[in-house]
């Protein structure tokens, strides 16, 4: 994805990446911003169909504190959190397999 087509937002140019799909249709890509920990039930369909280590599953205590002993007893339950999102490629495909519309994407703009 070499292409950039330059907007003009507030009297300031601003650059957004673009792409062309194999049909030549232009794509702006759309990268994760948040994950919304209070909707997400952990089950792990956005993490399957990832295939850019982008995100990991995280236990959660009551109090909604990360708990890192997985075997603790104080865990609650398990949330998907966002850990590499330099690794993200804007595919969108996790907001789409979730079914509690847990993401938050935006396109990227320099």
């Amino acid at each position: 994805m070499s292409n950039r087509c330059a907007t003009r937002a507030e009297g300031k140019f601003m650059a957004m990446l673009t792409g062309l799909t194999f049909g030549g249709t232009t794509w702006t890509p759309k990268f994760v911003e948040e994950i919304d920990q209070e909707k997400c039930i952990g089950c792990g369909r956005c993490f399957k169909i990832c295939g850019h280590n982008v995100l990991v599953l995280k236990a959660m205590n009551e109090e909604g504190e990360f708990v890192e002993d997985e075997d603790d007893d104080e865990i609650e339950k398990k949330v998907m959190t966002i850990a590499h999102q330099e690794n993200c490629i804007g595919c969108e495909a996790c907001a789409r397999i979730c079914s509690k519309n847990c993401y938050t994407h935006s396109a990227l703009n320099n």
